[in-house]
């Protein structure tokens, strides 16, 4: 089960005691996930369609709490191999389904005439826990999670731009930064950082889905800094290494060339300990010293048989490659 339906399955089981709240919700549900359809003058019909068997039954609960409705649920079984069933609901206009959906605030009715109010109803969020409520059911409606091992992504999708504003402004009101992004005729409402999803899926009331992505962060995060430690020792590592080669590559063009008698003393104790022990760290070659040195005065020394093998190189015409 993917991430996204696990959070769905637990905010589904999550149903508010208080009518305000419960209205609230409901009215993102069908306003995300809900159709209206025409059944005569002054008449419509609610349909609502989900592939989620809890969300369907959240919302056969709330339509009963909120307006003592017992819907059908209807279930359409889907051949297709690894396909969700449809569970669908229908409230007619003889169920009361003009009521419901004024006191939802989604149909307004202007002197007579019927219009579909896009924006959210304020008089159903002025509450916080009703704006919790109501963020809650948009999820649920047309909402999704990734899967927080890959990327950190949420988002809501509605067909109406007044809604997508009004649904980010209602995000933001709990500091989070919603963007808005147009695809193709939908407006998604989305916010990509961790510690955003993180806050808005305490303010939903899913807690369990919450401490699961705490988690997947915390591991991606210790993962990713010995990642960055093992890089930056391996950088480290071929640093000392190519310097080692370089060091031992100079002193043995020395030798080679005139021999280790024009070194001083000092210079040439350190060249021959570098050839016997090629694999020797510098502080390691300096407590090898009499007396010991310490590795900035063993840096010193080599940086000075480096010098002077340039100057052998550039007398004799050599190119060092």
């Amino acid at each position: 089960m993917s991430f996204s339906m696990e959070t769905k399955n637990e905010l589904s089981r999550l149903v508010s005691e208080d009518y305000c709240c419960q209205l609230a919700e409901l009215s993102a549900l069908i306003r995300m996930s809900g159709t209206i359809q025409l059944a005569g003058f002054q008449k419509v019909n609610i349909k609502i369609a989900t592939e989620n068997a809890a969300i369907a039954r959240k919302i056969f609960t709330l339509l009963k709490k909120c307006f003592g409705i017992h819907t059908e649920l209807m279930v359409k079984k889907n051949k297709v191999l690894k396909k969700n069933n449809h569970y669908m609901m229908i409230i007619n206009s003889s169920a009361g389904a003009n009521d419901i959906l004024q006191k939802l605030g989604i149909l307004r009715v202007d002197d007579g005439q019927f219009s579909i109010d896009y924006s959210i109803p304020h008089g159903l969020v002025k509450n916080r826990c009703c704006k919790r409520a109501y963020l809650r059911g948009a999820f649920l409606g047309a909402g999704s999670v990734s899967d927080p091992e890959k990327t950190y992504h949420l988002e809501f999708v509605t067909s109406s731009e007044e809604h997508s504003e009004d649904l980010k402004d209602l995000i933001n009101e709990f500091e989070l930064g919603a963007k808005i992004v147009q695809r193709k005729n939908s407006y998604v409402v989305y916010l990509k950082e961790g510690d955003q999803i993180v806050d808005l899926l305490n303010i939903m009331g899913a807690h369990t889905a919450l401490l699961n992505l705490e988690n997947i962060r915390i591991v991606k995060q210790v993962r990713n800094n010995v990642n960055r430690i093992v890089n930056c020792e391996t950088a480290n590592l071929s640093k000392i290494v190519n310097a080692s080669m370089r060091q031992i590559e100079n002193i043995e063009y020395i030798e080679r060339t005139h021999g280790f008698k024009i070194l001083p003393d000092g210079l040439r104790e350190i060249a021959e300990l570098r050839l016997q022990y090629k694999e020797a760290s510098l502080k390691e070659l300096g407590q090898m010293l009499t007396p010991p040195v310490g590795k900035s005065g063993v840096n010193h020394r080599l940086r000075k048989i480096e010098k002077i093998a340039e100057k052998i190189r550039q007398k004799e015409g050599d190119v060092q490659r």
